[in-house]
């Protein structure tokens, strides 16, 4: 998995919550390019003709996420994601849902340290309801209390279920190790204490500072004009007034000079076992290289270190490269689940297989099953037009919507002599966060 996956490792990593059901970057034509304007007030319209069905996907993308959160606001972010298609004055509790149902469509909603994203699919003849829904949750959410308590019930049980799970876990760990004090290393969740606090009057405040009109992106993909698009997008987004978004300080990733290390005692018998290197943020020229990197070392069962470690050496019972490119940072994790008594060896036998990426490189045969393989998952994250715009949505959120249409090609450019370049800026022996989920009786 690699920075095209970032959207699967924010679900992974973080929190969602759905309802219902429901070619390359640069394959578009000029003819079927998505549009973008800022509308007068600051809000991002991206509006793409997209006719592979009769529906229309709607996003609103929030430039708000746990970056943004104080240390007493933890887990804002999220409980708004939650919050949201409970109610507003003109739309009691559970009428948003009855709507989007009653039209044929789904709903969905998730959260990241970057954004908070909100989505409708619905019939494409229902294109204004659903702009008008939008536009309405962004900034008349009443926060019913009845409501809130409830889903203060729903976030507790994902709290249970993150901590439960140990790979989901493991990455969470793997984050806060490798980030902390940087708000990439906060739960995105908030902690029990803070969410058991939490008041109306609270989130209500969190809201309205941030949901202004400077934050939002407003992304429809389906088979709609982009002109019909706009008007419905004036004649609501565009009445919507506030002041400059805010942009809480954020201080630069610390440094893993050294290494950190953290060990964790749980329930299960077998051994889990994370490293993480601080590599490129989004807007990096390295993204691209580090992407194929990524896919070559651990993306597949022909990838290095399945080949090496589970086929080779018999050191894991799985292991994969991830990815997790964000706008101020990014971290490229190895992740394994094997036998305890094989932890050295394998942490041992990672840092071998990359250090042979340093010195002797990639060959081309790998480089191009890498580009093929990018090709792929894209191919498959654009299948639908809630797919397409999420990433066009993520792609204005967290770097921009012309490096994300040019982003195969440049891909296919990067050289296999890069790919080594960047193995060596990156990844130092010494640099890397690790986190080990020890079984109860093994030692280390």
């Amino acid at each position: 998995m690699t920075a095209r996956g970032q959207l699967l490792i924010a679900l992974v990593l973080f929190a969602g919550c759905a309802s219902g059901t429901a070619g390359g970057r640069d394959r578009a034509t000029a003819a079927t390019r998505p549009t973008r304007e800022v509308l007068p007030n600051g809000v991002v319209l991206i509006a793409h003709e997209h006719r592979a069905s009769d529906v229309v996907a709607l996003q609103l993308w929030m430039r708000v996420g746990g970056r943004d959160e104080t240390a007493d606001e933890l887990g804002l972010s999220h409980y708004l994601e939650h919050m949201l298609f409970k109610g507003t004055p003109t739309r009691p509790p559970g009428s948003i849902d009855a709507l989007i149902e009653g039209l044929g469509g789904t709903s969905n909603a998730f959260t990241s340290h970057d954004y908070t994203h909100f989505d409708v699919v619905l019939p494409a003849q229902h294109v204004r309801a659903g702009v008008e829904l939008l536009a309405d949750i962004a900034v008349n959410a009443n926060f019913d209390q009845s409501e809130l308590d409830a889903e203060r019930k729903v976030v507790f049980e994902e709290m249970r279920l993150t901590e439960d799970n140990p790979d989901r876990f493991m990455v969470r760990r793997l984050y806060e190790v490798a980030y902390a004090p940087h708000p990439y290393g906060r739960p995105i969740l908030g902690t029990p204490q803070l969410i058991g606090a939490l008041t109306r009057d609270r989130l209500s405040a969190y809201y309205k500072k941030f949901y202004v009109p400077g934050d939002m992106v407003l992304v429809v993909v389906g088979a709609v004009k982009p002109a019909d698009v706009r008007a419905a997008a004036l004649a609501t987004f565009g009445r919507i007034s506030g002041p400059p978004p805010p942009r809480p300080p954020n201080p630069s990733p610390p440094s893993l000079a050294g290494g950190r290390r953290d060990d964790v005692r749980r329930s299960e018998q077998q051994a889990y076992l994370g490293l993480g290197w601080r590599t490129a943020a989004t807007n990096e020229p390295d993204v691209y290289a580090i992407d194929l990197l990524t896919y070559i070392l651990g993306d597949s069962p022909s990838s290095r270190l399945n080949q090496r470690l589970r086929e080779q050496d018999r050191l894991v019972f799985s292991i994969e490269a991830a990815y997790g490119a964000w706008e101020k940072a990014g971290l490229t994790t190895v992740l394994a689940r094997l036998d305890a008594a094989n932890l050295a060896r394998a942490e041992a036998t990672i840092l071998d297989v990359i250090r042979r990426v340093k010195a002797e490189g990639v060959t081309e045969g790998e480089r191009q099953r890498a580009i093929v393989t990018a090709e792929s998952n894209y191919a498959f994250d654009i299948e639908t037009a809630e797919g397409l715009a999420k990433t066009y949505g993520q792609a204005e959120t967290t770097w921009t919507l012309d490096d994300e249409l040019a982003y195969l090609s440049r891909l296919r450019q990067v050289t296999a002599v890069q790919i080594q370049a960047v193995a060596r800026k990156y990844f130092a022996d010494e640099n890397y966060a690790r986190v080990r989920f020890l079984p109860p009786a093994s030692g280390r």
